[in-house]
């Protein structure tokens, strides 16, 4: 099963969830924070590299 997001304004998205459940889809609403928290993740799954970095040497990119 695949997932879509959409993001739209409320009555639009009231619309849109009443369809997607006649069609026998289910809805989930989520929020601003959990949506940046979803892309994040996926941002950080496209640059894993598998190596392991020290502390210190990201503690000092942080202070750049």
């Amino acid at each position: 099963m695949n997932t879509i997001l959409v993001k739209l304004d409320k009555s639009n998205n009231k619309i849109i969830a009443e369809l997607i459940k006649k069609l026998g889809g289910s809805v989930m609403e989520v929020n601003n924070v959990v949506l940046e928290d979803l892309l994040l993740g996926s941002m950080m799954d496209e640059e894993k590299t598998g190596k392991t970095v020290s502390r210190s040497a990201i503690m000092k990119k942080l202070r750049k």
